[in-house]
């Protein structure tokens, strides 16, 4: 077996430990989102109660998004703060790089989901925003993931890779 490579090492590394800061399902396309302080995932289904309707294989069950980018974004727009549930993204977690979960499994809570993808915005952004909001949240609209182990997600739920 070769060698890592110094990158894939540094790629490897990933000592930070997440923590849930939000939840939030879809109940119907267009409806408000609701807040939930735990969650039941399961593979190919997503979370209990959201609107996701995909297929087992799926790349998109679960979406999250980094507490700090919402920062970054209300930033952007010149704004204090946006509240979570305007992105429409399922978690938001703090602490932790999401894009550093490219490739891997990781743990929320007792379920284990795979990053899949980037989840970029889509043009909502500019009417839910106002003016710039598809470019202000560019490069900051999270990941999409799948359900690999089902389980329980609850706020305050540590996010790390699964060992």
């Amino acid at each position: 077996m070769p060698e890592q490579t110094p990158l894939q090492t540094l790629l490897d590394t990933l000592p930070q430990i997440g923590r849930v800061e939000w939840i939030g399902i879809r109940p119907a396309r267009g409806e408000p989102m609701e807040a939930r302080d735990i969650v039941a995932v399961t593979p190919g289904k997503g979370l209990e109660g959201d609107r996701f309707k995909g297929r087992e294989t799926s790349k998109r069950q679960v979406t999250l998004i980094q507490k700090e980018h919402l920062y970054a974004i209300a930033s952007y727009l010149q704004r204090d703060a946006i509240a979570p549930e305007v992105f429409r993204r399922n978690i938001v977690v703090s602490g932790l790089n999401l894009l550093a979960l490219k490739g891997k499994r990781f743990r929320i809570g007792n379920a284990v989901l795979e990053y899949t993808g980037l989840c970029h915005p889509c043009s909502k952004m500019e009417t839910t925003l106002g003016p710039g909001g598809y470019n202000a949240m560019r490069g900051h609209g999270g990941i999409t993931t799948r359900v690999v182990e089902a389980g329980d997600i609850a706020l305050g739920d540590e996010v790390q890779v699964r060992k």
